[in-house]
């Protein structure tokens, strides 16, 4: 199977039906694992990784100089699923200049008197530049979903049913990006698939270390009591929202170095799609270039 086959099996199809159970969240079968990572070892998908991230950071030169699109890069997940790894491993190459990430917490007063996409439009990437949201406007379907009574705070318009509520959201979610894929803003959009099981072995690890205590909340515990809300919740949300012009990737995510090989293969092959190039030389560029060689040489 190519890279692009392989990449393909984790893409949700626009109308897809998504069954999280049917997933498997511990990367892929020995035979795909050579695919991707030649002889399946964690060493050769090191490689890969490394062999992704330079080609990404060339592209990122490439998408700045070019300046007419922007990445963003959507990053969802349940808690302790490599969402903060991920970002630095994957993105350790990039220069930090044409790289933006930007977190999303619960809202504050400010971004609650505007409408759910406000605080994430904010933070678009500007062309030339890649883009990544830790947790999105997602949440305002996933979080929200499971948690209704936060939407008591929202102080939203009377006479939609819940029913109603989620489909309208879906909607807009769906126009919003369509209208960035139209404006030059390529969307990637990674759902990062752990189990139950290394979820709670995560969680189990963090206790004890002291380096990793700091990222422990007790909600993260509380929150696993509606495992089941949270996978029919995002089930709906991929089902709706994974668009031809932006997909979702169902990435298995209980191995962090399969994940990260096959998240960074899919930035590779997505900026490689568009086919960058430095801009061209004007004639009358090349005259100030002439002119100023010759300067240079002068002194």
């Amino acid at each position: 199977m190519s890279r692009r086959g392989l990449i393909d099996r984790f893409r949700v199809r626009p109308g897809e039906k998504v069954r999280l159970a049917d997933r498997d969240t511990t990367a892929v079968d020995i035979k795909d694992l050579r695919d991707l990572c030649k002889d399946a070892l964690k060493a050769r998908a090191q490689r890969i990784i490394q062999r992704n991230l330079a080609e990404l950071a060339a592209a990122q030169d490439l998408l700045w100089a070019s300046d007419v699109y922007s990445i963003l890069v959507v990053l969802q997940a349940p808690d302790a699923a490599g969402k903060d790894g991920m970002i630095k491993h994957v993105m350790s190459g990039m220069n930090p200049q044409g790289c933006h990430v930007a977190s999303f917490k619960q809202p504050s007063a400010e971004e609650l008197d505007h409408d759910f996409l406000w605080r994430c439009v904010r933070e678009l990437p500007r062309r030339g530049q890649i883009g990544i949201f830790n947790r999105s406007y997602y949440e305002e379907v996933l979080v929200v979903r499971v948690h209704p009574e936060i939407l008591a705070r929202q102080r939203l318009p009377p006479a939609q049913s819940a029913n109603e509520l989620w489909k309208a959201r879906y909607e807009s979610i769906n126009d919003f990006e369509r209208h960035l894929v139209r404006s030059g803003t390529v969307v990637v959009k990674l759902f990062l698939h752990v189990s139950r099981k290394e979820q709670k072995k995560r969680f189990l690890e963090r206790l004890k270390d002291p380096t990793k205590q700091w990222k422990f909340s007790l909600n993260d515990v509380l929150e696993r009591a509606h495992w089941e809300e949270y996978t029919r919740a995002y089930e709906k949300a991929l089902s709706a929202t994974s668009t031809k012009s932006a997909p979702w990737y169902i990435v298995p995510a209980d191995q962090k170095w399969a994940a990260r090989a096959i998240v960074a293969t899919i930035l590779s092959q997505t900026v490689r799609a568009l086919h960058l190039a430095y801009p061209k030389i004007t004639a009358e560029k090349r005259r100030e270039l002439e002119k100023a060689r010759r300067l240079l040489e002068r002194e």
